[in-house]
């Protein structure tokens, strides 16, 4: 193959980069954090045929991604870098398939590693631990097993195909047939040779699909016996036809993909020299149909799912780095200086927007973060524009480079100059070093997402007992659990308090909650709060969060049978029946780490 060190080049900017984002953020909540947690939870039972969170059977991934995870660390040792770096095994698979498109255009098989690592979607999922990016290789796989078949090697397309069906139903549920099947069953139109022999064709594709699901059902038969009945109705049903046909969530219209798409693609989509090369290269041509296949009909099977979301395009994005490799190699007309002039555009938009944003954070209700967004990554962005008007009339394989080093750019400096503003308020690592702490003290605290008190603290009868009294009979050594709900931002806020006055993070103790959180744990007497926030009687009452603004997702909503301000010595005190969020707000509950404390020290 020839040599290209300018991509070798880009290649290592981005391993570079992946390595640099464990330092530069934390695994991001919700999904990464979730991720991590099964596997981690997986990991401490011993258990890796059915995963777990919170103890309880997680049925709403399969296990591929969490095996690959635990492997990382059987080899390596715990970590968090090992399953950022599946992106780049992309290359290797995009190299062989466009080898078997076009045996003899090394050109364009090359261009479309540029193409891919250049795109916008690809380049947000590069560094994230998700699902996405691995079952994305499983349909290049099973991609491979498709053109295989097509060139009569009947044994390696089938094997092929097969593994990709399999893995990708381990790594993300049947969804994989939808970035398969669609292209598959129509290959007489992009293949014409096969109408010869339609009967084999259908029955290799057959054979493949049954030897994938053979691999998925010796994972799945034997996890839906151990995982239980509600194990086994999710993951054979809720979560692969109940999705499809009723999305219990990201519901969208059937055009929500049309106007993301120059989005999702730039810059290529909004650069005319990919469509000059597109016309140039024709639709005669066998690898382009089979790439125009793929890419339409898995956008119109995905368009009529009601769940819809970005990311669900992330496997479909080879088939568009291949077929864009292929028409920018045959683009042969001259270079015109206004061709770059929409991808400049696109990359001062990125500026532009973040400088507005920066500026009016109160006025668009965005979280304080975006105020706190430095000067210099603005800066930086805009100097990409006019670098690339500086490559105007250059080649169209350099204007190529220069746009992926570009893109390149653009993300290393969001990594370096945005992130660290945001991660104070959404690193969990703050959250989670509390109950450490106070588990540490001998505590036991767990967590929990709806937390919801013992029946010993919710039916009455037993008066709880002070702070430092022992209730003459050791009552608080076996003290009733009280559910806590504590945002990260407290959590951050509560580990500056404790640096503050010089204790470490296993020092943390429950001098550094606010006084609410005090009270309701160990029943210390605040100051009455105002009396729109009191109700008596026992009915709900509003607790926010200190620091937080008073928006609906970011109020905690309290039910208690009774709502007593402080404590006095025989009276029972503010009791929690549930802690949760209005209705409207129950996506935000994956943003609270909710402890369930015990016995307090």
């Amino acid at each position: 193959m020839k040599q290209d060190r300018a991509l070798v080049a880009l290649l290592a900017g981005w391993a570079l980069f992946a390595a640099a984002s464990i330092w530069l953020r934390p695994l991001w909540p919700v999904d990464e954090t979730r991720y991590a947690s099964v596997a981690w939870e997986m990991w401490l039972r011993g258990d890796f045929l059915v995963p777990y969170i919170n103890g309880e059977p997680y049925s709403h991934k399969p296990p591929l991604l969490f095996w690959l995870i635990q492997a990382g660390w059987a080899l390596f040792g715990v970590n968090d870098w090992w399953p950022r770096l599946v992106a780049l095994a992309a290359v290797p698979l995009t190299l062989r398939l466009g080898r078997l498109l076009w045996p003899g255009e090394e050109d364009a098989r090359l261009n479309a590693v540029w193409v891919l690592f250049g795109t916008l979607l690809f380049t947000l999922f590069v560094t994230l631990t998700m699902f996405d990016l691995l079952l994305m290789l499983c349909a290049m796989a099973a991609m491979i097993g498709v053109v295989l078949l097509a060139k009569e090697q009947p044994l390696p397309g089938i094997l092929w195909l097969g593994a990709g069906i399999g893995l990708g139903v381990l790594a993300k549920g049947p969804v994989i047939l939808l970035h398969v099947l669609p292209a598959a069953v129509v290959a007489p139109w992009w293949a014409p040779q096969l109408k010869a022999r339609l009967a084999r064709w259908y029955g290799g594709l057959l054979l493949g699909v049954l030897l994938g699901a053979a691999l998925a059902l010796a994972w799945a038969l034997p996890a839906a016996y151990f995982g239980g009945e509600e194990y086994r109705r999710a993951i054979f049903w809720g979560q692969t036809a109940g999705r499809v046909a009723e999305s219990f969530a990201h519901r969208a219209p059937l055009w929500y993909y049309l106007p993301l798409l120059p989005l999702i693609l730039f810059p290529w989509l909004v650069w005319p020299r990919f469509w000059k090369g597109l016309v140039a290269a024709g639709f005669r041509d066998q690898g382009v149909r089979f790439l125009l296949a793929w890419l339409l009909l898995t956008l119109l099977g995905f368009s009529l799912v009601s769940g819809k979301q970005a990311k669900y395009l992330v496997p479909f994005l080879p088939a568009f780095a291949l077929l864009a490799g292929h028409a920018l190699s045959k683009a042969k007309t001259p270079m015109r200086a206004w061709e770059m002039l929409l991808p400049a555009v696109g990359a001062l938009a990125l500026p532009a927007s973040l400088y507005y944003l920066r500026s009016r954070p109160a006025a668009l209700k965005l979280p304080e973060w975006t105020g706190e967004i430095p000067l210099w990554p603005i800066l930086a962005l805009m100097l990409i524009a006019p670098l690339l008007l500086g490559f105007a009339r250059r080649p169209t394989a350099t204007q190529l480079r220069a746009l992926s080093f570009a893109v390149l750019a653009g993300v290393a400096i969001i990594g370096a100059g945005v992130i660290p503003a945001f991660v104070p308020y959404s690193d969990p690592g703050p959250a989670a070093r509390l109950p450490r702490a106070v588990q540490l003290r001998g505590a036991p605290a767990h967590a929990h997402r709806n937390p919801r008190p013992p029946r010993a603290a919710r039916v009455g009868g037993r008066a709880p007992c002070r702070a430092g009294h022992d209730g003459g009979a050791g009552a608080c050594r076996e003290r009733a659990r009280i559910p806590v709900a504590v945002s990260r931002r407290l959590a951050a806020a509560v580990a500056r308090r404790g640096a503050a006055r010089g204790a470490s993070g296993a020092a943390l103790d429950l001098r550094d909650l606010p006084c609410p959180y005090r009270e309701r744990i160990a029943h210390e007497r605040c100051p009455a709060r105002p009396a729109d926030r009191r109700r008596p009687g026992g009915g709900p009452h509003r607790l926010r969060i200190p620091g937080d603004r008073p928006r609906g997702g970011r109020a905690l909503q309290a039910h208690g049978q009774e709502s007593r301000v402080g404590f006095e010595p025989g009276q029972p005190h503010a009791r929690h029946d549930q802690l949760r969020h209005r209705p409207a707000d129950r996506r935000r509950d994956r943003r609270l780490v909710d402890l369930r404390l015990g016995r307090l020290p």
